[in-house]
């Protein structure tokens, strides 16, 4: 606990590199998980475009996760609290997969 007060009064210098700076789009998200980690990969879907490629892969904590979920979810609040209500379209969520495995564990 005392570490834990140490770590809230000091800063964190973070170093945003240009090429990570311009950002990946996505447009999907597939999330999996295990006992020990949350794996999130981003996707960018193109339309008539039968193949897409992961695009970014995080990988955290479950508790990182959960932290995660709740400032998104505070952020999403603010966002619509500024400009409206999100629409959250009807859309199949799930669209047809074919994952093919090109790398061995």
């Amino acid at each position: 606990m005392a570490e834990d007060k140490k770590q809230k009064g000091k800063q964190i210098n973070i170093e945003l590199p240009e090429d990570v700076a311009e950002g990946v789009y996505s447009n999907l998200a597939i999330i999996s998980h295990s006992h020990s980690e949350f794996i999130v990969d981003f996707i960018r879907l193109v339309p008539n475009v039968p193949k897409a490629k992961v695009k970014s892969r995080i990988i955290l904590t479950p508790e990182h996760a959960k932290r995660l979920m709740k400032a998104l979810a505070d952020n999403v609040k603010k966002f619509e609290s500024q400009h409206g209500s999100i629409s959250d379209k009807e859309q199949n969520p799930f669209p047809t997969m074919n994952f093919t495995p090109t790398a061995q564990a």
